[in-house]
């Protein structure tokens, strides 16, 4: 299964980018999982003028990260809290593409804070239905982010490791499901 973590953040001294990293790591140790990571800081995507039908559709200088959105199978996104939300540039990436059917989507919010981008966390919630993916219930909220990842994506907090493991277990259960549905066949 192909899947596409997305580190929403643009700014250079991410730290949300921490947790995408360490979430790559796990997943590159899963034998039914390929896992990339999109990194926002390495794209700047204009404004959503044209949705890109297809990866050949995008500007030359995108066609490899829309052959990515395309083939992935599942995404997670990792996004700090902004305003009460995710990151503009992850909703703009989306804004690109056309809705993501049945895709499951993990969700992962991560800020310096003591809540953790809590709220950011609930407009993903929405944002997912939006796109017609289908949200893990079960969603990564880390506060205090510094505390718990270091710059090179590994777990710095023993304590953090029961709800990482906790989220992963679920995204991928949930992502194997949708997987094995087939669908029934129009008359």
């Amino acid at each position: 299964m192909k899947i596409e973590i997305i580190s929403g953040s643009p700014r250079k001294e991410s730290v949300t980018v921490r947790v995408a990293l360490h979430l790559k790591k796990r997943l590159d140790s899963y034998a039914d999982a390929e896992a990339g990571l999109i990194d926002l800081r390495d794209w700047e995507l204009p404004f959503v003028q044209h949705v890109w039908t297809a990866p050949e559709k995008a500007p030359a200088e995108f066609q490899p990260l829309a052959r990515r959105m395309f083939e992935a199978e599942a995404f997670i996104l990792v996004t700090p809290e902004y305003n009460g939300s995710y990151s503009p540039a992850l909703k703009n990436l989306f804004d690109h593409f056309p809705k993501q059917l049945r895709k499951p989507f993990g969700l992962v919010t991560a800020s310096p804070g003591a809540m953790g981008g809590m709220r950011a966390a609930q407009q993903l919630l929405l944002l997912t239905p939006a796109l017609f993916g289908i949200a893990s219930p079960s969603l990564l909220i880390v506060p205090q982010v510094e505390k718990k990842f270091n710059a090179e994506g590994e777990l710095t907090d023993a304590g953090f490791e029961h709800p990482v493991h906790q989220f992963l277990t679920e995204f991928l259960w949930l992502a194997e499901k949708i997987s094995e549905v087939k669908l029934i066949p129009s008359s």
